[in-house]
Formats: C-alpha cells, sequence, structure tokens
C-alpha cells in the first residue's frame, strides 16, 4: 500500500493525547504534547517521522526512503510519494515515532 492520510488517521487514532495541526501551508502534523511525531504531505503525499539511529540507517537504504529534510540529522526519514509500505510496518514504525517523542516530554505533558 502506499501511505496515505486515512491510515495515518486510522494509526494515530490509536496513539492517546494526538492532535492534527498544519504547518507549512501543506503539511499535516501529528503530534503529541506539542510536538511533531509524524508529517504528511497534503499535496505531494509524502512522509516522515522520527526514528532510531539503527532504524533510520536501514529505511534509508531502501528505494523511496532517505533523511526528510531539514530533520534528517534528528533520524527523521521520509518516505516519498508512491512508495509501497506494508501497513503493519507503517503502524510500527509511526507508533514508535510517537512513543519517542512521548518519552523526551516532561511527565506533566505526556497523555494519561
Amino acid at each position: 500500500m502506499t501511505i496515505d492520510l486515512a491510515a495515518l488517521r486510522a494509526i494515530a487514532a490509536d496513539l492517546p493525547g494526538t492532535h492534527e495541526d498544519v504547518k507549512w501551508g501543506a503539511d499535516l502534523c501529528l503530534c503529541v504534547g506539542g510536538k511533531m511525531y509524524c508529517v504528511y504531505g497534503l499535496e505531494s503525499g509524502g512522509c516522515g517521522f522520527k526514528t532510531d539511529p539503527e532504524t533510520f540507517a536501514r529505511l534509508c537504504t531502501r528505494p523511496g526512503w532517505g533523511p526528510a529534510p531539514y530533520v534528517g540529522r534528528y533520524h527523521w526519514v521520509r518516505v516519498e510519494p508512491g512508495t509501497d509500505v506494508d501497513r503493519d510496518e507503517l503502524r510500527a514504525l509511526v507508533s514508535a515515532s510517537y512513543a519517542a517523542v512521548v518519552k523526551g516530554l516532561k511527565k506533566a505533558d505526556r497523555p494519561r
């Protein structure tokens, strides 16, 4: 499957405290505690999310995957529009991004 907004929203629905915010005019950001954990290009259809260093290195070797512009140095990966992604893998990657962001939040800002 290619990544679409409906698939991301379905994943986000299971992640407590998630809210949506449109930034930079055309990017839908999935956030928790005011911090982004996934970005979807409403016009482009591309998607980006935070990973750990090992996962980042592995994913960046795949066709259609690479460092996200501006934030790749923080291990954000970008999936190009039209790239096939396994639904279960996408859920695991977005959930891991969410968990990493939640872990970095102050306790008061974490979802209950």
